[in-house]
């Protein structure tokens, strides 16, 4: 059964860091572009970024852009999502998958392995508050 987990959610500052792991069962990750996504209270869930099979390619959100830093060990076969200078919309449940959705700057850009190979975690909860 394959299964994705994120995990590193926590309560943040504004201004702080944290850092999410997407960790993968039953499926290798380095086989696919993984994307991260956030959906915040009453939005719909929304890309952030997607980082490429073989790490050489991250794209990112604008929203994130020069705060968050995406980044994969393959030997480990996991995720990263480095979040810095967190600010309070970034509140928001973050899921990883095994594809990609998301507009850079005016571009949009979009990763399907079809449904059989698109996999996602449950999420994990992030919240920027004082």
């Amino acid at each position: 059964q394959v299964q994705l987990a994120e995990s590193g959610g926590d309560l943040a500052q504004p201004g702080g860091s944290l850092k999410l792991s997407c960790a993968a069962s039953g499926i290798d990750l380095n086989d696919f572009e993984v994307g991260w996504f956030r959906q915040a209270p009453g939005k719909e869930r929304e890309g952030i970024s997607c980082i490429t099979d073989r790490g050489d390619r991250v794209r990112y959100h604008d929203s994130i852009r020069g705060r968050f830093l995406v980044f994969r060990d393959d030997s480990a076969s996991e995720v990263y999502l480095q979040m810095n200078d967190l600010k309070p919309e970034d509140t928001a449940v973050y899921f990883c998958a095994t594809r990609c959705d998301l507009f850079e700057g005016g571009d949009y850009y979009s990763r399907y392995y079809g449904a059989a190979k698109t996999h996602w975690g449950k999420g994990t909860q992030v919240t920027v508050s004082s």
